[in-house]
């Protein structure tokens, strides 16, 4: 965890901040920085299959936003890297919905297509993973008849396990680990 970042691990989504979120390159540049590290606008390009000009021009609003930070420790005059500046973003959906409806539905909308794209890809490579890590996984859902209390309790104890099982992500992986991704999703289904 960085300087900036043990100050600060995570950040309350609004202002600015969605502005810049609501492009969904944007997200995955700021998920790959808080993923694997430090990268320069080359890198992230040729992570995500685009130009680094496209790069270089969302990580200008990223920074703007208060979202990523140059890293001084590395690079040169020609060679920028950048770094996430929190950890993790938090937002209120309802609050942010009546405050800024387009820009939240275009962020939820990227974040929905991040974690699509996310399953997809742990789908294919499903066929390359030892036999533990398949038996480990989960690829489910789950039908339940709540209230939104009873929605808002069930996510409360699902939470409170997340933070039982939470590690520094900025640290070494330790011997026979690997970065676990767990989406969750919970909304009401049309049932008529």
């Amino acid at each position: 965890m960085t300087d900036e970042q043990a100050g600060h691990p995570v950040v309350e989504l609004a202002g600015a901040a969605l502005r810049a979120l609501s492009h969904p390159m944007r997200n995955r540049m700021l998920g790959l920085l808080r993923m694997y590290g430090p990268a320069t606008a080359t890198t992230l390009a040729n992570r995500l299959g685009v130009n680094t000009g496209a790069t270089s021009y969302h990580l200008r609003q990223l920074a703007d936003a208060g979202l990523v930070l140059e890293d001084d420790s590395r690079g040169n005059a020609r060679d920028r890297w950048w770094k996430a500046a929190h950890l993790g973003t938090s937002f209120d959906t309802g609050a942010l919905l009546e405050s800024e409806p387009e820009l939240t539905m275009g962020f939820l909308h990227g974040i929905g297509q991040l974690y699509a794209e996310n399953l997809f890809r742990a789908i294919d490579e499903l066929q390359t993973q030892s036999p533990e890590w398949v038996e480990a996984s989960l690829i489910s859902d789950y039908l339940f008849q709540l209230s939104p209390a009873g929605l808002k309790s069930m996510m409360t104890e699902i939470q409170a396990v997340f933070e039982k099982y939470s590690t520094d992500l900025t640290q070494p992986l330790p011997d026979g680990t690997e970065q676990v991704t767990v989406q969750i999703q919970a909304f009401p289904r049309e049932t008529r």
